[in-house]
């Protein structure tokens, strides 16, 4: 039974590292831009939510109407005025802007909302559901079903809409998708808006499990990188199950071994399976030219 609780424990873990990581995975996948300023979205996210609780007193789920939208703008924002300009360079110049967009934004928090911890305290939050002998927190049960349901909508949206088939057009050939008359850049801003609101949904939904302050985003951006090339680069059935694996061998290791070990271990993990599958999980040979699958 008790390792039973762990498992859950990990999968529940898995489920706020899958969330993170959708979004990242879509704007790699489309834009071909790894994000260095992932982390900061999430945290401008977070904040956001926050001050919709302390100011306006909306429940952090309530308040995903407000900055979902938000963070969609951001998006649109960050990729016209950094990533437009130099969408042709060279991948170094990428890095380092986003690099540099993230030393903005973590000092900008610094500036306006000082080092302190905050966070919000919800008895929703804290409440568990007895099955058994098996404790289930409801906060970590909507994260892991959101990461579900977030992965499904968006592999729908892909599959589905005129606008999905355009944006895996892109991803596959800009060349090919411009003669069949697609406007990559139009592409490139809606995927970059879609990819951070689902960094936004993923501030809300973590907001009362976790504190919030300005380097917050560096907890998580380096497990979420960790999902995405684990799972397969542009997979979004990769990342939720990357996110999952890893939730879990977190929790195994933190509580088996050492939880001063737990990173070093789904480190080695991962390395592992680079090894024999350096395309990731469910990714497919050529999937890091090919785009989204």
């Amino acid at each position: 039974m008790v390792f039973l609780q762990v498992l859950i424990n990990g999968l529940f873990l898995g489920g706020v590292y899958a969330l993170i990581s959708l979004g990242l995975t879509l704007i790699f996948g489309v834009v071909r831009v790894i994000n260095f300023a992932h982390g900061e979205i999430l945290m401008i996210s977070m904040y956001a939510s926050f001050f919709c609780f302390s100011v306006l007193g909306l429940n952090p789920y309530l308040s995903l109407i407000i900055v979902i939208p938000g963070m969609f703008l951001v998006g649109i924002l960050i990729d016209q005025v950094i990533i437009r300009p130099i969408r042709n360079a060279p991948s170094y110049m990428q890095i380092f802007a986003t690099v540099g967009l993230s030393v903005v934004l973590i000092n900008l928090a610094l500036v306006f909302f000082s080092g302190d911890y905050r966070s919000i305290n919800l008895a929703f939050a804290k409440q568990v559901v007895h099955m058994g002998d098996i404790g289930i927190s409801l906060s970590r049960f909507i994260v892991f079903i959101s990461a579900i349901v977030v992965a499904w909508l968006v592999w729908l949206f892909l599959d589905k809409t005129d606008m999905g088939k355009q944006i895996r057009a892109i991803a596959q050939d800009r060349d090919a998708a411009r003669l069949m008359g697609i406007n990559p850049n139009k592409i490139y801003m809606i995927t970059f808006g879609i990819g951070s609101a689902m960094v936004g949904l993923a501030g809300g939904l973590i907001m009362p499990l976790y504190y919030v302050f300005p380097s917050v985003g560096a907890y998580f951006v380096l497990t979420a990188f960790v999902v995405v090339v684990l799972g397969g680069l542009g997979n979004m059935v990769g990342a939720l199950l990357g996110g999952l694996i890893i939730g879990v061998i977190d929790s195994l290791s933190g509580f088996y071994l050492d939880p001063a070990l737990k990173e070093m271990v789904y480190f080695v993990v991962f390395l592992g399976v680079l090894l024999f599958r350096p395309s990731g999980l469910m990714g497919m040979i050529g999937a890091e030219e090919m785009g989204l699958k």
